[in-house]
């Protein structure tokens, strides 16, 4: 796979769209995506031009130990071709949207398209022999970013009934648990975890797409049983539970994948099963019992599992005391500390930040798990908030398609997938800050890996279609055209 294939994909995906157009759909402006993009295009090309500046400087003392003198060289693209190849794949979406005559929501593509070229900045910024197959760290995510705009692109254009979703709820749910089940039998250990599945060339984590799935699933059987669930038939001192033939099933479909995920010693992933879970059950009831009952259940098998598994005994530890192993386990959380303290209120500026250690980054998984470390660092808090409030405007515009839905699925379904890109913005962020125990999961479009980007390509595709309202009318033909002179006639 290559960046000009992804490209060549994409433009095939235009051209589809424009061929319609011709057919007879009328396109239809969208003036506030256009200028939010334009807004967020300028931020990252400010930020490409502060990149290649201290890049500049960076290089010119190494080689001469002074500064450079004057501006000649400073003024330059630190991402190059990467950063104009990503921005054309935003402009690409954007146009395919508008020949479409789609009327969806103008303000989730600018959001995640803004997230997106950070972390492509930040990929640009990291040593390229981190990760990657493609020729390095920034043009693997790139080329991952291209495939996720497509499918946004794709999803939102192409999907006009969510009735293929609901009506095969539990198939869905069978194919994602069988999933992880086969990570067992064609996955790859890494750390002692069976995350990743590999067929042939092609390998992925299955967690990903569990939560889109798991997500799907219980929309469909909420909204299937919603006044059954809501109203309780059995009462536990306050709290009043449904009928235990309606419950069952749901909690059963959903223990299954969180055991599984447990086993597979993936915490992050389990912690954002449970924590979606018990707000889609809220969103889709109102009841606070279930939620207080959820949290109980939480501190319990909490307790448990320290007591039994020795690594989340030791993410706990480290959690409380991460200085009382500062050089060891606890390396890692420590050094993101010391990355927000360097940044301050201001950050060091792109691309100043980041010292190595003996050669190396400080923060070994910083590309993965801990990208908000090295936004705060430099960018500073301010630069931090502005990201983590990107991520409330992706939640608001998911609540607010939810609360405009035409029907309680589609409700619970934009509701729990908005909520899945900001809990698991919340988890990461806390776990970078030392607010909760890290748990390894990835920040949305921001962090590196493919399965990552293309998961939250799929929720952002389905938000953007779940909030169209269809095509918009044909133009209207214009005065003294032909349809004028027929009706005159």
């Amino acid at each position: 796979m290559t960046v000009a294939g992804v490209a060549r994909g994409s433009l095939r995906l235009a051209m589809e769209v424009l061929a319609g157009a011709r057919r007879g759909i009328s396109p239809r402006p969208r003036p506030r995506e256009s200028l939010l993009l334009v807004l967020a295009g300028s931020a990252l090309v400010a930020g490409d031009l502060s990149l290649g500046a201290t890049t500049a400087v960076r290089s010119a003392i190494l080689e001469t130990g002074l500064p450079p003198a004057g501006a000649d060289g400073l003024i330059r693209s630190g991402a190059g071709w990467i950063l104009v190849a990503y921005l054309a794949a935003l402009v690409a979406a954007h146009v395919v949207q508008i020949a479409a005559g789609r009327r969806s929501d103008e303000i989730l593509l600018p959001a995640v398209g803004l997230l997106g070229g950070l972390g492509l900045l930040l990929m640009v910024r990291l040593p390229q022999d981190l990760a990657g197959s493609l020729g390095g760290l920034a043009r693997s995510q790139l080329v991952w970013l291209l495939l996720s705009l497509t499918l946004i692109a794709g999803l939102a254009i192409g999907v006009r009934s969510d009735a293929w979703l609901r009506r095969y709820k539990y198939t869905w749910a069978a194919v994602g648990v069988g999933l992880l089940l086969l990570t067992f039998v064609l996955g790859r250990e890494v750390n002692e975890q069976w995350l990743t599945l590999s067929v042939g060339p092609i390998s992925g984590q299955p967690t990903e797409l569990l939560k889109v799935i798991l997500v799907v699933f219980l929309a469909a059987y909420l909204s299937e049983n919603r006044s059954l669930l809501t109203e309780g038939a059995t009462r536990i001192g306050p709290l009043r539970l449904p009928p235990l033939p309606y419950l069952a099933p749901m909690v059963a479909m959903w223990a299954i994948a969180l055991g599984i995920v447990v086993i597979q010693r993936d915490l992050g992933a389990a912690l954002l099963l449970f924590v979606v879970f018990l707000l889609l059950l809220y969103v889709a009831t109102g009841r606070a019992g279930y939620v207080v009952l959820g949290l109980l259940a939480f501190v319990a098998g909490g307790g448990v599992l320290y007591a039994l598994l020795g690594h989340v005994r030791t993410r706990v530890d480290i959690w409380l005391d991460p200085f009382a192993q500062a050089q060891d386990a606890g390396y890692q959380v420590v050094q993101g500390l010391h990355a927000f303290a360097r940044g301050g209120i201001l950050g060091t500026g792109l691309g100043a930040g980041l010292p190595t250690i003996g050669g190396s980054l400080p923060i070994p998984a910083l590309h993965t798990d801990f990208p908000l470390a090295a936004i705060g660092e430099e960018l500073g808090l301010i630069g931090l908030l502005a990201v983590l409030g990107l991520y409330l405007v992706v939640v608001e515009r998911g609540l607010r398609i939810a609360a405009s839905a035409r029907d309680d699925f589609s409700a619970i379904l934009a509701a729990g997938l908005s909520l899945i890109i900001g809990v698991q913005a919340f988890i990461i962020a806390a776990g970078n800050l030392k607010l909760v125990p890290l748990t390894g999961i990835t920040l949305p479009f921001i962090s590196y890996g493919g399965s990552s980007l293309l998961a939250n390509g799929l929720v952002v595709g389905l938000l953007l279609a779940l909030s169209a309202r269809g095509a918009g009318p044909p133009s209207p033909p214009p005065p003294g055209g032909r349809a004028a002179r027929g009706m005159a006639r």
